[in-house]
């Protein structure tokens, strides 16, 4: 990060660095997260508070590290809040990593895993989505 302090506002261009996101990544992420509000100052500049800039953290690490699609971030969001997820950041640990030792701790019952390769897992998110728009492609006609 910067040298400015970690109260203190960033600037989007100042966001895209730190997150190695494009600006327009992040802009499109308003658009479809509405927990996500940075300030607008005069000329529409965008000002991100500290916790605008932990939110968005944890909606790249569900999208690229946990292979979430944008429709399964919101649902994470609509289901735990964004107070879960700004959690695991902090601890930075994986959103589902966070949500299965809570469920192991709150279920007594274990049920057996099943571990896949990351390479696989990626493979298979892929056929989902693919999945997903055809469904969508189906539906509409």
């Amino acid at each position: 990060m910067s040298s400015k302090s970690p109260e203190a506002f960033r600037t989007i261009s100042e966001v895209s660095k730190d997150l190695s996101l494009p600006q327009h990544v992040l802009r499109f992420w308003e658009t479809k997260f509405v927990q996500i509000k940075p300030i607008k100052r005069g000329g529409g500049r965008r000002y991100y508070r500290p916790e605008d800039v932990k939110l968005l953290k944890g909606i790249k690490s569900l999208l690229y590290k946990d292979g979430y699609t944008i429709r399964g971030v919101q649902k994470v969001i609509k289901e735990n809040g964004t107070k879960k997820l700004l959690t695991a950041q902090s601890e930075d640990k994986s959103f589902t990593e966070m949500k299965k030792n809570y469920n192991y701790s709150a279920n007594e019952q274990k049920q057996p895993q099943y571990s896949i390769d990351e390479t696989k897992r990626k493979k298979l998110m892929n056929v989902l989505e693919d999945l997903v728009q055809l469904r969508k492609k189906l539906d509409n006609k």
